[in-house]
């Protein structure tokens, strides 16, 4: 059976010579990878970290990996890929995602959160230092957490008060909270913390020591 979906890429892996393993994200599946077969024609731009794809799907219930192709761009995301530091952001959000949501895991409202998410990250044009701490926040409580402070304390500690603010902020209001980089990424630790007790499970997220630098003032 096939099926024409929208996609969020979170990853790909090498598989063989001719093919790689894409890991996405999409309302119809939750978090699943597809097999596609790629060349040297093959624009690989299409599969960068958080571009949202649509594709058509093959469904085979006797496969673990499915397969995937016709894959377009759904939204160009010029804002993102023309700025290093969003670009960095995008890399980091993407990683997050692919290292906390298990294979087959599909929670209701997750991939339209992310999407909005990713659109608004593509349209802000300033004052989005803070854009990947409070990411973190929201994909806590898309998982269904709802972190309260009582909840937060225990992993935030010195920034409490930091995390108080970001927690009774809206979006907007929690763009422009002074912090410096050494509080964002001692908050994006912390909240990762917080994400790995609440998932059972070790989030090694590399790509923030490319954020730490970006953002070290």
């Amino acid at each position: 059976m096939k099926r024409d979906v929208e996609l969020i890429v979170l990853n790909h892996t090498k598989f063989g010579e001719n093919s790689i393993v894409l890991h996405t994200l999409s309302r119809e599946y939750g978090r699943r990878s597809f097999l596609l077969r790629v060349g040297k024609k093959t624009g690989m731009a299409l599969f960068l970290p958080l571009n949202i794809l649509e594709a058509t799907v093959v469904e085979n219930p006797k496969a673990s990996l499915w397969t995937a192709h016709g894959f377009s761009s759904r939204y160009p995301l010029a804002g993102i890929r023309s700025n290093l530091y969003k670009n960095s952001m995008t890399l980091f959000m993407s990683e997050v995602l692919w290292r906390t949501i298990k294979e087959g895991a599909s929670e209701d409202g997750l991939y339209d959160w992310c999407m909005r998410s990713i659109l608004t990250l593509d349209a802000l044009d300033n004052d989005f230092s803070n854009f990947h701490v409070r990411f973190l926040l929201e994909l806590a409580v898309a998982l269904g957490f709802s972190p309260s402070m009582d909840d937060l304390r225990p992993f935030v500690q010195e920034h409490a008060a930091l995390a108080q603010r970001l927690l009774n902020a809206d979006l907007t209001e929690s763009l422009l909270i002074p912090m410096n980089g050494q509080q964002r990424n001692a908050l994006c630790e912390e909240i990762i913390r917080y994400l790995e007790f609440h998932t059972e499970s070790a989030i090694n997220v590399r790509s923030l020591a490319v954020l730490r630098e970006l953002f070290a003032s």
